[in-house]
């Protein structure tokens, strides 16, 4: 594997952060991430020994309902507003 291959798998995609460091990362609780995996939000992709993985877009995602959820926005509304403003964005 080449460093061009390396650097490629680190796409927005790639499911590099385990569930403590996307919390250190955001700021937050593994417990806020697992909501908002409920809520159907994001859905982490798990390694092999069943552990939660997320992608830097996940971590986006995950990041603008935390800046909703802190303004006091329910995680139950902020939700579904991610998702529009995300699909907004893609068209």
């Amino acid at each position: 594997m080449t460093a061009d291959d390396s650097l490629s798998r680190l796409d927005d995609d790639y499911p590099a952060h385990t569930m403590g460091r996307a919390a250190e990362l955001l700021g937050t609780t593994p417990g806020f991430l697992r909501a908002l995996g409920e809520a159907r939000l994001i859905t982490p992709l798990r390694s092999e020994g069943g552990h939660r993985r997320y992608s830097r877009y996940q971590l986006r995602i995950a990041a603008r309902a935390r800046e909703l959820v802190d303004h006091g926005t329910p995680i139950e509304a902020a939700c579904p507003i991610i998702i529009l403003e995300d699909q907004l964005e893609e068209a």
